[in-house]
């Protein structure tokens, strides 16, 4: 093989079209795929994640008509061990900017360097990569308003005109490494939406055609199918942030301004993560290390009833039964499911924080972090502290019929309107095999004013 090889190591960029890395690689230019599953990030996910992990990385394979290259290891000693044999000088990959994804190539980048190689960054996940929106002075953003502001200003590449035949693709076969077989579909009980580059363009030519216009109120609403449902997709990189606003250019709606908000956030958290890469497992505001919460037994069981749905609260619990059945949740409900473990139940937000990322087939580990935070009051752009979400009002209000909650709470399904999202108060209490409820709101959020008063006071002597 020639020295002109290239090698594509492909991360969160499932896909061939819009491929930033291809256009580096040059047209034509002989390249050898590459995925290579880390025992660092596989670990963490759980089994929806890796089940659509692997179905992403089937229909690439078949996008490159057989000739994608899967091996498994420490990508410090694969990598470039790969690039060596296959006469690969550059490795082209998009920019990762999470805290284990820079210093794995920066650990990977050593050691092609040391061989005469290059790690070469292209692109990233994001429509504009962190630390490129910058304030006038040249510093970072802490707060969103102003940050979105200047995104859009700053504006983003079009989408790169590849596809699979941009590059000569090398058949693995022609190398000694053993590679690995794309493992089989682990059995998972949950609903999953379909992997793969194609089943995301579907995606969004549906909810472009059929959702987008009534984006900026449809999305607040579980009963509703009014969400993207592209979380996963973007995970993984299966489309680009980039493609979607390309999509939308010259739509000037409520729906269209309000799905670009929310790249925008993705984009921002991103930034926020690049900048504190502590927020991922500590308090962003450390005025908040002031703040008790609970541990012990009686604390866990209550985690336990949550992590279930078995709160006897009717839409926290639909929330996590949701997140049981599809690996996603509705955002809405993520913020009332998040409130209720913070707020309700004293417990810290980390550790409904890790349960997310285990779940959720669209874990994302910087808008994960911080959207947890945001409801903790923790974070950047933090709800306030004294804000505590009514599980029941924001029931009512945003699942008026009770049609979400029986769709996954079957215990309720007999109850008409409403009423289902206050079953203890029908004549004969809570239907049978339906818990009360595990605690009293009222009676906990005064417990969870009292203890932000601690926060309080170190926010004034800070």
């Amino acid at each position: 093989m020639t020295d002109a090889t290239a090698l594509i190591w492909f991360r969160r960029d499932l896909r061939v079209a819009d491929q930033p890395t291809f256009l580096a690689a040059g047209r034509g230019a002989r390249a050898l795929a590459l995925f290579v599953l880390d025992p660092r990030l596989m670990g963490p996910a759980g089994e929806a994640r890796q089940w659509f992990l692997y179905g992403c990385l089937r229909a690439l394979d078949q996008s490159l008509n057989g000739r994608l290259l899967v091996v498994e290891g420490d990508p410090a000693q694969v990598v470039p061990r790969i690039a060596r044999e296959a006469g690969a000088r550059a490795v082209h990959v998009a920019a990762d900017f999470g805290p284990y994804g820079r210093a794995r190539d920066e650990a990977v980048e050593r050691a092609l360097n040391e061989q005469g190689g290059e790690l070469i960054r292209t692109g990233s996940p994001y429509a504009v990569a962190p630390g490129r929106v910058r304030t006038a002075d040249g510093g970072r953003y802490r707060v969103f308003t102003p940050f979105r502001r200047a995104w859009a200003d700053h504006g983003w590449r079009p989408p790169a005109a590849t596809d699979a035949g941009f590059l000569d693709w090398i058949d693995p076969a022609a190398l000694t490494v053993e590679a690995l077989p794309i493992p089989s579909r682990t059995p998972v009980t949950a609903n999953l939406p379909e992997p793969g580059e194609a089943a995301a363009r579907r995606r969004w030519e549906v909810f472009r055609r059929e959702h987008l216009e009534d984006y900026a109120d449809g999305r607040d609403r579980p009963d509703r199918p009014g969400t993207s449902r592209l979380s996963a997709y973007l995970k993984f990189g299966c489309v680009h942030p980039r493609t979607l606003l390309a999509g939308m250019a010259g739509s000037s709606g409520s729906g269209a301004h309000s799905f670009r908000g929310e790249l925008a956030w993705r984009d921002f958290y991103a930034d926020v993560l690049d900048q504190r890469p502590d927020s991922a497992h500590r308090n962003y505001d450390r005025s908040f290390d002031a703040l008790v919460t609970d541990s012990g037994p009686d604390a866990d069981r209550l985690f336990a009833a949550w992590q279930e749905g078995r709160t006897g609260f009717p839409v926290v619990d639909a929330g996590m039964r949701q997140l049981l059945a599809e690996g996603w949740m509705h955002n809405r409900v993520r913020m009332i499911t998040a409130s209720f473990l913070v707020k309700d139940l004293h417990l810290p937000w980390w550790r409904g924080a890790r349960h997310f990322m285990r779940s959720l087939v669209d874990g994302d580990l910087a808008s994960n972090q911080h959207g947890w935070q945001w409801v903790a009051g923790s974070g950047t752009d933090a709800a306030p502290y004294f804000r505590v979400f009514n599980p029941v009002l924001q029931g009512e209000r945003f699942d008026p019929d009770g049609d979400y909650v029986r769709t996954y709470v079957p215990e309720l399904a007999g109850i008409a309107g409403k009423a289902v999202h206050q079953p203890w108060k029908l004549p004969g209490g809570p239907p049978r095999g339906y818990p009360a409820p595990v605690v009293d709101h009222r009676h906990e959020r005064a417990v969870a004013l009292e203890r932000y008063e601690p926060v309080r006071a170190a926010r004034r002597r800070s």
